[in-house]
């Protein structure tokens, strides 16, 4: 468990860092802050913030081919990029993470627009994916939410996670824990359920031909699987409320990388051993791959795959259900922590208004931005559910979307920092420094930064490449099946939200003059 530090009556405040810092209305927020966080609960954090339940069935509902491009992809992007952040991390241990990374190297004003994309992905994840994800798992074991029950427990999933965000470090720190904890339990017992069940039943026949890597196949894979790579930055965010930031960021960003790729792999393989393939959907993948499983405790699959779970079965079921909605909240409330807090401090620091930018004497936390986050997500969770008319699918498929791509047109910004701060900042102390020299550096930075680009591209145009230079498929079978035959309809809904997020960030940064005077 967690490393729970010792505290006097008054916690000791932590002191400015050294090396390139902030100005601004940060020097006065800076003292409000705690150290609170130890290398053991970085760890947790990680585990909490890679490991993205979300996406394990749209990966799933690829076939056996998903594993191979996540093993691919975890040599040229997942390493490469924990190399890239673990020498940022540790080089610029400054409150604010990517904020300060970018503000350093491109200025306040990229930075600023910059931060306000980051930020806002959560609000648009949390009200969206992982909300929609809750609701059907609450349905799926529990009860239909006809009506207004729907909105009431999508604001109530949404504002749970602004609550644990609001907590002082010390007590908020318990629930990414938390949920790390739930992942390990919940997968761990998913995969000796699924070895329960194939001794009893037998499994689908996987060939190695399945596992055959097309581009068709990568050009659907490669947004949901670097979104679940992603995440290695948001300890950096609250780096001055660590006890050692320049030691922790890179020994826990190693350990919880190895964690996370086994704890995500193996449902992967379980699903796709336990689901035949076309009943493997996007949003219900692992939902109905655990309820499958579980009938090994009580309980039947009909022979048009409808599951009724009954007795102990049932009981399981019911318990992993609540273990998975944990799961995603944790996910939530871990990346709102890191977001919020790069958020407050580019406001202090005037890329944005000096009010969101304060800090809780009390809590030593963003308050008002964390407040912010969770209006924005129940905005646009009660939009959402409007306009696709509670298709939860079509929900599901536009707010993945453009969650992953808000949130990596601004790793095509903080990525590229690595070279231009070495170059700036040539004697700044780096504990670790990625291998390889110079060409070292670049080599991670154009791999990094060239795959979240494409990906972009991809999320924007679905199907981006297939059919050309003699490839194989149809452009058109890349898009979600929720919006078959929709393109038009489905690009206009990452592209509009994309334009009016840069707006916010111009607004933002306008609004932060006086703050920079």
């Amino acid at each position: 468990m967690a490393e729970t530090p010792t505290h006097a009556s008054a916690p000791v405040p932590a002191p400015a860092p050294e090396g390139p810092g902030l100005d601004g209305g940060w020097s006065e927020q800076r003292g409000r802050l705690r150290k609170d966080l130890r290398r053991t609960d970085l760890l947790f954090f990680l585990i909490c913030t890679v490991v993205g339940l979300d996406t394990i069935g749209s990966v799933a509902a690829q076939g056996p081919q998903g594993l191979s491009w996540m093993v691919i992809l975890a040599l040229v992007f997942f390493l490469p990029y924990g190399l890239l952040v673990s020498e940022l991390g540790s080089a610029f241990p400054v409150q604010g993470g990517p904020y300060v990374w970018t503000r350093l190297a491109f200025g306040r004003f990229v930075a600023g627009l910059n931060q306000v994309l980051y930020w806002i992905s959560n609000p648009v994840w949390v009200g969206g994916t992982l909300c929609v994800i809750a609701l059907a798992t609450w349905e799926q074991f529990f009860t239909p939410l006809p009506g207004l029950w729907r909105y009431v427990a999508g604001l109530a999933f949404i504002w749970a996670g602004v609550l644990a965000v609001l907590l002082a470090v010390r007590l908020g720190k318990w629930v990414p824990i938390a949920g790390a904890v739930a992942r390990i339990v919940l997968l761990g017992f998913f995969l000796v359920s699924v070895a329960v069940y194939a001794a009893r039943h037998g499994v689908h026949g996987l060939t190695a031909h399945d596992f055959t890597p097309t581009y068709a196949g990568f050009v659907g894979l490669v947004p949901v699987l670097i979104f679940n790579y992603v995440g290695f930055e948001l300890p950096s965010a609250a780096a001055e409320e660590m006890r050692d930031p320049r030691r922790d960021i890179p020994l826990s960003i190693l350990r919880s990388g190895l964690a996370s790729f086994v704890l995500y792999g193996g449902p992967v393989l379980g699903i796709l051993f336990v689901l035949p393939a076309r009943q493997i959907g996007s949003l219900g993948g692992f939902i109905d791959a655990c309820k499958a499983v579980f009938t090994v405790y009580g309980g039947n699959v009909a022979a048009d795959g409808t599951v009724t779970l009954t007795g102990a079965g049932s009981v399981l079921g019911a318990i992993a259900a609540l273990g998975l909605i944990v799961g995603l909240l944790t996910s939530g409330v871990s990346w709102a922590m890191g977001g919020d807090r790069g958020q407050a401090v580019a406001c202090a620091d005037g890329a944005g208004p000096a009010w969101l930018g304060v800090i809780d004497e009390k809590r030593g936390t963003p308050v008002r931005v964390n407040v912010l986050s969770g209006v924005l997500a129940s905005l646009l969770m009660v939009a959402a559910l409007n306009l696709t008319h509670g298709n939860s699918e079509k929900y599901f498929a536009a707010g993945l979307g453009l969650a992953i791509s808000t949130t990596f047109v601004s790793y095509v910004v903080t990525f590229p920092a690595l070279v231009v701060l070495r170059r700036k900042f040539p004697d700044a102390p780096r504990p670790y420094r990625v291998p390889g020299g110079t060409a070292g550096a670049w080599a991670v930075t154009v791999l990094t930064t060239g795959l979240v680009a494409f990906t972009v591209a991809d999320l924007i145009w679905p199907g981006l490449g297939v059919g050309w230079f003699g490839t194989a498929g149809n452009p058109a079978d890349s898009l979600p099946t929720s919006f078959a035959g929709e393109r038009l309809q489905y690009t206009l809904s990452q592209v509009v939200p994309l334009l009016a997020f840069l707006l916010v960030g111009c607004a933002f940064y306008a609004s932060g003059r006086r703050g920079r005077r």
